[in-house]
């Protein structure tokens, strides 16, 4: 059954299609994608209602939406795009978004103002076609897409303004007041640690693997801690991090990285602390707040420390997270191909290296766009922020997760630590 909660929007279509992201609840229909609630009846009869209020809350036309009701009860809501049309880079542009102002801590007592992605943006790039974002079971409650879609919003607003120190192959550098060479020497001070890293920069010299891991951890704790003042999230958060005494250690799943030669297959099935794993989401299909990974391809330069490929946070509104403030504060989707692509031509400092430069065509770009296995760099998984009181093991009061405390997995495909 399809409902339309109405029709028509005016957003011209991309090449492109997505599968479901791993282990789903219950085996769905190739072409479902978009927001899915695998919920019971009680349940998935309010849900309409509360997607018209949320519609119209966020000011989206409820023209754009496409409510679908499948053989097996589930229930989608996608835009109501061509199925080919899988981009959301160009959303925010296509359908004349603005961006959202929020507060953000400066110091004790002070904060600053940011403009950051809208909570609008957000939550139609989870409706595009490309990829899936499944509800089901405790999440069946409408008040966890909601909550969903400000905790990305939160952590893309600590990613809007960063200039940490890149360390060049050198040895990471850390406030010392918090930390020894990346541990953390006061567990008791985790709040104030990671807050430390956003308002005293000049402090830090990370890598992107580092600099990544840093945003949502804090990003995270922070939107339960002083947005949501929800102290039993904040603490379920605070126990995940702990839990192995290494707050930055295994924040993702393992099986991210599972295309390095040195993967270990005995972790395959290590949760991340914080974040899941979507597979199999198309090219140009970003919602802010993921974490995408673009991978060297070239033998020779990625055997240089912190050039092995590029974590980036995905901002919306077309732009990529800047960790070093090398691009005025965010990076376009075609010039984190092209700064990826040119270290295979000694392209390290845009500005001293501007001579060895190789530009690029349209079809390099929509080559590049691609994942290594077609002869692109960029891989089709997202890292995404899981569901924290929603999930099994996530709720608040419990904070089960097994790290393995023999790990070997190896760290040196994400850049200086």
């Amino acid at each position: 059954m399809v409902t339309m909660i109405a029709a028509g929007l005016p957003v011209p279509a991309c090449a492109g299609e997505g599968r479901e992201p791993d282990a789903p609840a219950t085996q769905l229909r190739d072409d479902a994608d978009g927001l899915l609630f695998d919920c019971p009846e009680p349940q998935r009869a309010a849900l309409p209602v509360a997607m018209a209020s949320y519609l119209r809350e966020l000011g989206i036309d409820r023209s754009w939406v496409v409510q679908t009701q499948y053989p097996d009860g589930t229930l989608s809501f996608r835009l109501d795009t061509a199925p080919s049309d899988t981009d959301t880079l160009t959303l925010a542009r296509r359908l004349h978004l603005h961006e959202e102002r929020v507060t953000l801590p400066r110091s004790e007592r002070r904060y600053r103002f940011v403009s950051t992605v809208s909570r609008k943006e957000i939550l139609l790039a989870l409706m595009q076609h490309g990829r899936q974002t499944r509800f089901s079971g405790a999440a069946c409650d409408f008040v966890a897409l909601r909550e969903h879609v400000a905790l990305r919003q939160s952590v893309v607003s600590w990613v809007e303004e960063l200039d940490w120190t890149w360390p060049e192959g050198q040895r990471a550098q850390w406030n010392p007041s918090y930390w020894t060479h990346g541990v953390l020497t006061q567990p008791g001070r985790l709040d104030d640690a990671l807050l430390d890293a956003f308002i005293h920069q000049h402090r830090y010299a990370i890598g992107c693997y580092t600099a990544a891991k840093l945003s949502f951890a804090h990003g995270i704790l922070d939107f339960y801690r002083r947005i949501r003042k929800e102290p039993a999230k904040a603490e379920l958060i605070r126990d995940r991090l702990l839990r192995d005494s290494n707050p930055l250690g295994e924040i993702e799943p393992a099986a991210t990285w599972d295309f390095e030669p040195e993967f270990e297959p005995v972790n395959r099935d290590q949760p991340g602390k914080l974040l899941g794993i979507e597979r199999g989401v198309a090219h140009r299909n970003f919602v802010p707040g993921d974490w995408a990974y673009l991978l060297n391809t070239d033998p020779v330069s990625s055997r240089k420390t912190g050039y092995e490929g590029s974590n980036a946070i995905y901002l919306g509104r077309g732009r990529f997270a800047d960790f070093y403030d090398d691009h005025k504060h965010g990076y376009s989707y075609r010039e984190k191909l092209d700064e990826v692509y040119q270290w295979r031509h000694g392209v390290f400092n845009r500005s001293r290296d501007a001579a060895l430069v190789k530009p690029l065509s349209e079809a390099d770009y929509e080559r590049l766009s691609e994942t290594p296995e077609q002869g692109g760099l960029l891989l089709d998984i997202r890292l995404t922020p899981l569901l924290f009181g929603f999930q099994p093991g996530l709720e608040t009061g419990t904070s089960e997760i097994s790290i393995s405390a023999d790990s070997t997995l190896q760290r040196s495909h994400v850049g200086t630590d």
